[in-house]
C-alpha cells in the first residue's frame, strides 16, 4: 500500500491494514509503529483494539481509507494523534482536543484523584483552576462533584472556547471560565482549594523535548518563557489570600523540578507540604495545606 492518492487498491482489509501500517511506521522512524497505526484505525472505525482483531477481515470503505491516508501523512509528520483525530479520553470523559490547548494526560488524572479526595468532607466545595486549558481537570472533578461551585481561569481565549464546548458535552453546569491573566491579577472571593497544572517546562528545555510537543501545542501552556517557576511563586504569594484555610493541588514537572518547587513553597512560609507520586513511581503533585 502507499499513501499517495494512487496507490490505495481498491479494497483492504483492516488486518492488511495493520501490517502495511505497522512497516511503513516503522520505516519512519517510529517507536511504537503497530501500536501507530492502531490508534489511527480505533478512531476512524470507532472501535477498541480488541475489536480490529476480531473484525480483521471486514473492508474499509473508501472514504474512510482517504480519511486513513490524510490522518497517516500528518502523523509522520508527528502531529499529535489527539489533534488528528480531534478527540481524547480523559478521567472516563470524552473531551475535544485541538491546537487551542494543551492535550489532556493520563499523568494529570493523578492531580483530579487527588483533588476529589481532599473534597470528600467538602459537600459544596468552591474550587479555583489556574490554567484550565481544554478544561479537563475542572470538568473531571465537576463529574464527581456536581455540587462543587468551580472557577476556571485562562489567559487564552482560545482555550476558554475549547473548555466550553467540552464543559457542555458533558453536562457540567457547575463551572464558570474566565479569561484572566493570573500572573498579574487575582479574581474575587476565597476558594476551598486550589489546582493547577501551570505551565513548568524551563524555556531553555523546550527545544529538548519531542517535536509531538514542541512543534504542535501551545507553547503559552507548555512554559513561562523562563525558568517554569513563575506561576508557583505567584501561586505562594497569593494563596493564602485566596485559599485563607484550605488546601493547594499543583503538578510539578520532572528531573529536580519537584524539589525546586517544594522548596520554594517552604522558602515562603508553607509548612505542611507533601509531595506525592504518580502511577509511574514519580514525584508529580505537590499538595500544601493552609
Amino acid at each position: 500500500m502507499k499513501v499517495s492518492t494512487n496507490g490505495i487498491k481498491k479494497t483492504w482489509r483492516i488486518i492488511e491494514i495493520i501490517k502495511w501500517g505497522e512497516e511503513y511506521f516503522k520505516l519512519k522512524g517510529f517507536e511504537n509503529p503497530k501500536q501507530e497505526i492502531e490508534w489511527l484505525l480505533c478512531d476512524l472505525l470507532e472501535l477498541k483494539r480488541i475489536d480490529l482483531y476480531l473484525k480483521f477481515e471486514d473492508i474499509i470503505n473508501k472514504s474512510k481509507l482517504k480519511k486513513l491516508k490524510s490522518w497517516i501523512k500528518r502523523r509522520i509528520d508527528r502531529e499529535p494523534l489527539q489533534y488528528i483525530t480531534g478527540k481524547v479520553e480523559f478521567y472516563g470523559l470524552k473531551f475535544i482536543s485541538t491546537p487551542q490547548a494543551l492535550i489532556p494526560r493520563p499523568e494529570t488524572e493523578r492531580l483530579v484523584d487527588i483533588t476529589l479526595n481532599s473534597l470528600k468532607k467538602i459537600p459544596e466545595p468552591k474550587i479555583l483552576e489556574i490554567g484550565t486549558g481544554s478544561g479537563c481537570v475542572s470538568i473531571a472533578v465537576s463529574n464527581k462533584k456536581p455540587r462543587a461551585n468551580i472557577l476556571s481561569l485562562d489567559i487564552s481565549k482560545n482555550a476558554l472556547e475549547l473548555a466550553e464546548i467540552n464543559a457542555k458535552s458533558n453536562n457540567c453546569k457547575n463551572i464558570n471560565f474566565l479569561e484572566m491573566d493570573f500572573l498579574n491579577e487575582i479574581p474575587d472571593g476565597k476558594f476551598d482549594i486550589l489546582i493547577s497544572n501551570p505551565p513548568y517546562i524551563p524555556q531553555k528545555e523546550i527545544e529538548n523535548i519531542m517535536p509531538e510537543v514542541k512543534n504542535y501545542e501551545p507553547r503559552i501552556a507548555l512554559t513561562d518563557f523562563e525558568e517554569g517557576l513563575n506561576f508557583y511563586f505567584r501561586i505562594a504569594k497569593v494563596g493564602r489570600t485566596l485559599i485563607p484555610n484550605g488546601i493547594i493541588i499543583l503538578e510539578v514537572g520532572l528531573g529536580n523540578h519537584p524539589q525546586k518547587v517544594f522548596s520554594l513553597f517552604k522558602e515562603a512560609g508553607f509548612d505542611q507540604l507533601e509531595l506525592i507520586k504518580d502511577y509511574n513511581n514519580n514525584e508529580r503533585i505537590l499538595k500544601i495545606n493552609i
